[in-house]
């Protein structure tokens, strides 16, 4: 007990927090830049796959079919594997295959046939009443896009970003371990390679309290807008 206790306070002593606190940087700069453009592509390819389904209003069921083929392919990947696979195309477009910038191509790679698919099905949800209403009043398909489907699928979509940031942060930690930095780096090289359990502790307490701020944030977000729908 004495031990475990000891243990909670050098977790955050000066010397811990000098080795995390660089590392908590790295791992918000990858997350951040990769939710960026894992909701750029992410939206898009779950409007396509929503658009041009055989019930949607632009049906191309074979594009469609190829599309969703693609994007289930690259979500068989496991992340790890992914990530290795990205490296030399990191090496190439960076110039490292190593840091934050290299591995945020890898990131990217696994999150966002994931977040199309999430979106997707926020997008499916809204009610096809609806977008026949549009239709009925001669709307064309990207002011039904625009402003039927995004508009009422935006609280559902808010907590799939959510699920998305989470996963990021996840990922993160795993590609500390192919030198991406990050707190994943930073828990193996001290907390694994060096047997420094107060900097694992530390970098794992920092990820807990990230994860559940960014719950937290996502949640009242998502409410407040289902909400505000619900009064309109």
């Amino acid at each position: 007990m004495n031990g475990l206790v000891e243990t909670l306070k050098s977790s955050f002593s000066r010397e811990t927090l000098e080795i995390v606190s660089p590392a908590i940087l790295q791992t918000l700069y990858m997350t951040f830049v990769t939710i960026l453009f894992s909701i750029a592509f992410g939206i898009v390819l779950g409007i396509v796959l929503v658009v041009t389904d055989q019930d949607g209003i632009f049906p191309l069921p074979r594009f469609h079919k190829v599309l969703g083929t693609i994007i289930n392919i690259f979500r068989s990947f496991p992340s790890m594997i992914l990530i290795i696979l990205t490296l030399p195309l990191s090496r190439y477009i960076v110039g490292k295959s190593y840091g934050p910038e290299a591995c945020i191509l890898a990131l990217v790679l696994v999150v966002v046939p994931m977040l199309s698919r999430l979106v997707e099905s926020s997008l499916r949800e809204v009610s096809k009443g609806k977008i026949e209403a549009a239709l009925s009043m001669g709307s064309g398909n990207f002011l039904i896009v625009f402003s039927v489907l995004i508009p009422e699928a935006l609280p559902s979509l808010i907590r799939n970003f959510t699920i998305a940031f989470i996963a990021i942060i996840s990922t993160t930690a795993l590609a500390g371990s192919f030198g991406a930095g990050g707190l994943g780096d930073i828990a193996v090289r001290y907390g694994y390679d060096r047997f420094q359990t107060d900097v694992l502790i530390t970098a794992v307490l920092v990820l807990i309290v990230i994860v559940q701020a960014v719950q937290l944030f996502g949640d009242l977000f998502s409410k407040h807008l289902q909400h505000k729908w619900f009064l309109v």
